[in-house]
């Protein structure tokens, strides 16, 4: 399912997660520094499951590759892709996939006077104010972001 959102030109690609096979990867036993290098331990402790990880509720989590950039300042990136729990309730700064009048955006959602707005996290773009009359919905959290650093 592929939708586009014509005031942001963000386009979500929808995905179901497979979770039928563990997918287990080595895990060093030990933190890697982001500062001084420190000695590396030369074996491997455990094993990691991305799905277990990454997935907390299966039946209602779905994958979407974004398409845009209005999300930059959030670190989303054209071409990341987003986790989305459908069954976790937003929280004050949660970053949605919401739908309105029948495409996907991913923004944060704000109130303001009564009505609500979707907020890109790009200054480039600006925000969209949510009519009275529109088919507006809450469709999902995001919970995570894969992107390629290089």
């Amino acid at each position: 399912m592929t939708q586009k959102a014509s005031n942001d030109k963000v386009k979500l690609e929808f995905f179901v997660p497979s979770i039928s096979e563990e997918l287990r990867l080595p895990l060093v036993d030990a933190f890697i520094s982001a500062g001084f290098p420190s000695p590396a331990d030369d074996y491997l402790e455990a094993k990691l499951d991305l799905n277990q990880l990454l997935i907390q509720n299966p039946s209602s989590s779905f994958f979407a590759r974004v398409r845009g950039n209005s999300m930059l300042d959030v670190g989303i990136h054209d071409g990341d892709i987003l986790i989305i729990d459908k069954s976790l309730e937003p929280k004050k700064n949660s970053v949605l996939v919401c739908f309105i009048d029948g495409e996907f955006t991913v923004k944060k959602v704000m109130k303001a006077n009564g009505d609500f707005y979707l907020m890109p996290q790009n200054k480039e773009f600006a925000p969209i104010k949510v009519d009275k009359g529109s088919d507006f919905r809450l469709w999902g959290v995001v919970t995570y972001c894969i992107h390629k650093l290089l």
